[in-house]
């Protein structure tokens, strides 16, 4: 007799977790022709690059789409506090709202490139939200730095 009972074990689970069993799979999928494998990768490609901008969007133009948007409720409602929160709240809202897209893209892409003919385990996400974090840091450094410059103006006006 298993001794999985807690009051047997000192509340300690002995064994498995549940769900965690191993997975069974069917036989193996029939593959698609040429022409088919083909459009899925295209399809792939083209799911990739669709997350690749929505993460690109993360660092840019919401944030600046939601100041816009704050600075016209602190107009309205004629409270800086009140636009404030409206632009932090529409960014925190519109950064979760992305990056459950981007999760969801990311698992019909690995879907659509099994489907394709590659044997995708993981998916891309990762990898493309630091890549898209660099590119807007370095984007910001020299916007910074170079174009902006962090000292005072030598114009003299």
């Amino acid at each position: 007799m298993p001794r999985n009972d807690p009051t047997d074990t000192g509340g300690l689970f002995i064994g498995r977790r549940p769900g965690t069993g191993p997975v069974h799979l069917r036989g193996t999928p029939e593959r698609g022709g040429e022409r088919r494998r083909r459009a899925d990768g295209v399809l792939a490609f083209a799911i990739l690059c669709a997350e690749t901008i929505l993460c690109l969007s993360v660092w840019g133009p919401q944030p600046l789409a939601w100041l816009w948007i704050g600075s016209q409720a602190d107009y309205w409602l004629g409270s800086h506090m009140g636009g404030i929160v409206v632009a932090f709240a529409g960014i925190l809202a519109s950064l979760f709202i992305t990056l459950s897209l981007c999760s969801r893209l990311d698992r019909l892409w690995r879907i659509v490139r099994r489907a394709a003919g590659h044997d995708q385990r993981e998916g891309a996400l990762p990898r493309i939200f630091g890549a898209s974090a660099v590119i807007a840091l370095v984007a910001f450094g020299f916007w910074f730095l170079v174009i902006q410059g962090p000292a005072p103006s030598l114009s003299g006006s």
